[in-house]
């Protein structure tokens, strides 16, 4: 079965279009953070697609919030023995050691988080969050260094920003990047597809038939990195 796809935006949604030897129009919404995905019959317009999506917005919203509320992985309680990923590797939480400093350290299998006697689970969690943010704009640093000359754009500012539905997204005027911490969480080759997904905005600000060949020109295999990070579980809330 030949099939050819475009990437559109619709009422405030990314949607992935994927044209089919179909019959009948099919949207799909899928974790982790509920992407939507329509399989058309080859040569449906465009706006039949977009007035499809339209009528099925209530219907894609509810299945979303569904989605953002059983994905989530379970609260962390931040005590010895948890799970907890360090670039895409998995990692047994120990927080046994005490020190008059704060520190964290992958060593082996286990993610040693360090902080003074007495602190608590908030605390710890805020020491180990401190650290995903500074392992995150290190390599980001590096990531621009590449991939700015290459796509010739250069991003005045880079925020790193807890965000409940996006992994990134570009402030095209302001030429601003917020990037989600959770991405210090992940394989390094997603975080390096967003970067590249985000730049890519400051030359075209929608998803349209340009953005996507630039996408395609600049790493050929984003949309297996793409679909690599969506199957990764989102973070449970984050302690307040």
């Amino acid at each position: 079965m030949s099939t050819a796809s475009v990437y559109l935006t619709v009422a405030g949604l990314g949607v992935d279009v994927i044209y089919k030897d179909i019959k009948n129009l099919h949207i799909s919404v899928y974790p982790p953070v509920g992407r939507v995905r329509v399989a058309a019959p080859k040569r449906t317009d465009e706006d039949s697609i977009r007035l499809a999506i339209v009528q099925r917005l209530p219907w894609i919203k509810r299945q979303r919030e569904q989605l953002r509320r059983a994905e989530r992985q379970s609260t962390r309680e931040m005590l010895s023995g948890e799970t907890h990923y360090v670039w895409g590797h998995r990692y047994q939480l120990d927080v046994s050691r005490t020190s008059g400093h704060y520190s964290v350290e992958p060593k082996g299998r286990t993610l040693w988080v360090v902080t003074p006697e007495g602190t608590d689970a908030a605390g710890r969690y805020s020491t180990l969050d401190r650290w995903y943010r500074r392992e995150l704009k290190a390599a980001v640093s590096a990531l621009l260094a590449k991939w700015q000359p290459i796509i010739g754009v250069e991003a005045e500012k880079v925020v790193v920003r807890r965000m409940k539905t996006k992994w990134g997204t570009c402030v095209t005027h302001s030429g601003t990047i917020w990037l989600n911490p959770e991405l210090a969480k992940k394989n390094p080759r997603c975080l390096e597809y967003i970067v590249v997904h985000e730049l890519t905005h400051l030359l075209e600000r929608g998803h349209g038939e340009r953005f996507v060949a630039l996408m395609d020109n600049f790493i050929p295999d984003w949309r297996v990195r793409r679909d690599e990070l969506n199957k990764a579980p989102l973070a449970a809330e984050s302690w307040t």
